[in-house]
């Protein structure tokens, strides 16, 4: 759909960059945020909700909800812009005091999502009124919208850079011969260590538990096994590879060692 709305001209010139950058210095860190729910599935809401709880008290950044757009300095817009909600959101949008920060959260704020092209909506919130700042997710978790408002916002410093790791390849792990006489064993290891650290980091993974479990002079002897998962892992200078190794052990190698000998509770790493 194309956009209707035209923002008026004494909006436009009060909500330039530099106007915007001004304003955020001025109110250093103490930020009014309306929420507008543009007609979302409430996956969203929950989460704001879940950010605004003591758990993870954004207070503490400067982040208050308040009860009206005209003491808001940031709208937070969530769905993706029912017909319903058309006017209502122009009202919270043009209600706010200028100079204002527009910020799209979650999938359907950001590009509409899985109802970008249904006939009961505008599509993302950017359809309608200005966006300045976007956090994706379906839904986003309260960390990820307390970071993205602050790192938008200049609270925090943004940190994260992007990586490419080249050194990585298409070509599947080859096994030449299982350690324990079922190749499922290897296959399992790999789609654990893929799910707790992810693609890349969990070939790492895969690699570091393997390269360990040969060191055991007897692979099917669990008191030993764990002995030596033991050292090998405690020498990690990563406390996560060292957390995931144990894992594996409790989640895949003990399960397949039942079939030699029955599974006793000090075999298992306490984590």
């Amino acid at each position: 759909m194309s956009k209707t709305y035209v923002v008026p001209e004494e909006i436009e010139n009060s909500n330039t960059l530099e106007a915007k950058l001004e304003h955020l210095k001025n109110i250093k860190r103490s930020f009014n945020v309306y929420r507008v729910d543009c007609g979302s599935c409430n996956g969203c809401e929950i989460e704001v909700f879940a950010a605004i709880t003591p758990m993870w008290d954004p207070e503490r950044l400067g982040f208050k909800l308040v009860a009206s757009p005209r003491h808001a300095d940031i709208l937070l817009c969530s769905g993706p812009v029912t017909r319903q909600m058309y006017y209502p959101l122009l009202r919270a949008y043009e209600a706010t005091p200028d100079p204002k920060v527009v910020v799209a959260i979650g999938a359907c704020g950001s590009s509409g999502g899985i109802f970008h092209d249904a006939y009961s909506v505008w599509g993302g919130i950017d359809k309608v009124i200005p966006v300045d700042v976007y956090i994706p997710g379906c839904p986003p978790h309260p960390a990820t919208i307390i970071h993205g408002l602050a790192s938008a916002l200049g609270i925090l410093d943004q940190k994260l850079q992007f990586k490419e790791h080249t050194q990585d390849c298409d070509e599947a792990i080859l096994v030449e011969d299982s350690l324990i006489g079922n190749i499922l064993f290897e296959r399992d290891i790999l789609i654990e260590s893929k799910r707790l650290m992810s693609y890349f980091f969990g070939r790492k993974l895969y690699e570091k538990y393997i390269s360990a479990l040969k060191k055991s002079t007897d692979i099917k002897n669990i008191k030993k096994t764990k002995e030596v998962i033991e050292i090998y892992s405690s020498e990690e200078e990563d406390s996560r590879y060292e957390e995931c190794m144990k894992r594996l052990h409790n989640n895949v190698y003990l399960r397949y060692m039942k079939q030699f000998a029955p599974i006793k509770d000090d075999y298992k790493f306490i984590i």
